[in-house]
């Protein structure tokens, strides 16, 4: 690990006040994918912002029936919320599916939605990889990609989102809340908060430098069959071949999202108006121009069947 200097922040104003003069510096709270990178020199920084004592850390009602989750809110203490429990089943059910206990224990809000890749060929330098070196090419397109991307991909990045939480995220609607280094606070709706790779895989999020994620809103509950299914290699502690979020009405409308198969939680609203008629139809729909490699195409029939599954939980939950 290379040398770094290191400061707590005490407030949101100080912290990107010194992120804003500081470069190359980082914030870090639980520093659970940070750390592992920065032992790796892929992430190189020269400064830590440490943002642990801003009080970032409560889970608050809104206004409108909803919830505030604060950006340092650890993901167990979110996961065993009674409100998040009774109210986002699809939350807690993701956030259980991640990681192990002793890293939910660390891991928070703000830095769940941050993680990076765990794309193999990012982690090696070795290999090329856009991501960590932009125009250095992708090693995956021609290599083991069994993990990889089946949609939105780009010739420069076939990479996958490893986030569970931002999978329920994006089927609950949250917004991400931030200060922006003029100080001035922005709402970003998560539909528009992760990138498609294009040309540019190492830009991951439309956050500004030194922008700090604060909280994320939960709109008013919307009720019905909230299921998180998460399919891997192994039982515990490994990323998502695929994994499907799903909130499904009694009237068998709802919404979906999808884990493990793009560059982001993958959710098409359209697809969802055909959940009426079964997985087949949202599979096609939700997956409508995927390219797949030949390793990783029983992704298309491992979603579906996935689907399947969830649609078959909720209606035997409804009964």
């Amino acid at each position: 690990m290379r040398a770094f200097t290191y400061e707590r922040a005490r407030s949101t104003t100080e912290a990107v006040a010194a992120m804003a003069r500081t470069p190359n510096a980082k914030f870090i709270a639980g520093g659970t994918n940070l750390l592992d990178l920065m032992k790796l020199q892929i992430e190189t920084p020269g400064h830590l912002i440490d943002v642990n004592g801003l009080g970032l850390d409560q889970i608050e009602a809104t206004a409108d029936g909803g919830l505030r989750v604060g950006a340092l809110v650890r993901n167990t203490a979110l996961a065993a919320d009674p409100r998040v429990r009774r109210d986002y089943g699809l939350l807690s059910r993701a956030l259980l599916a991640g990681a192990s206990g002793q890293l939910r224990n660390k891991a928070t809000t703000a830095g769940n939605l941050l993680q990076r890749t765990r794309c193999p060929y990012f982690y090696d330098t070795n290999q090329q990889c856009n991501k960590r070196q932009p125009g250095s090419g992708c090693g995956a397109l021609a290599g083991f990609n069994r993990q990889h991307a089946v949609i939105g991909g780009s010739d420069a990045c076939i990479a996958t989102n490893p986030s569970d939480m931002a999978v329920a995220m994006r089927a609950l609607d949250a917004t991400v809340e931030t200060v922006q280094p003029n100080g001035v606070a922005r709402r970003i709706p998560i539909a528009d908060f992760y990138r498609l790779p294009g040309n540019t895989p190492h830009l991951e999020n439309n956050l500004k430098r030194g922008e700090l994620i604060t909280a994320v809103t939960l709109p008013k509950p919307i009720g019905g069959t909230q299921i998180y299914h998460k399919v891997r290699d192994r039982a515990s502690y490994a990323f998502a071949l695929i994994s499907v979020g799903a909130i499904v009405q009694p009237d068998g409308s709802g919404r979906v999202a999808l884990g493990g198969v793009a560059h982001l939680p993958w959710r098409v609203e359209a697809a969802e108006a055909a959940m009426p008629q079964g997985a087949q139809a949202v599979t096609a729909r939700l997956l409508a121009g995927a390219k797949p490699t030949e390793q990783n195409a029983f992704k298309l029939t491992l979603v579906e069947r996935t689907l399947d599954a969830a649609f078959t939980e909720a209606r035997t939950a409804k009964s």
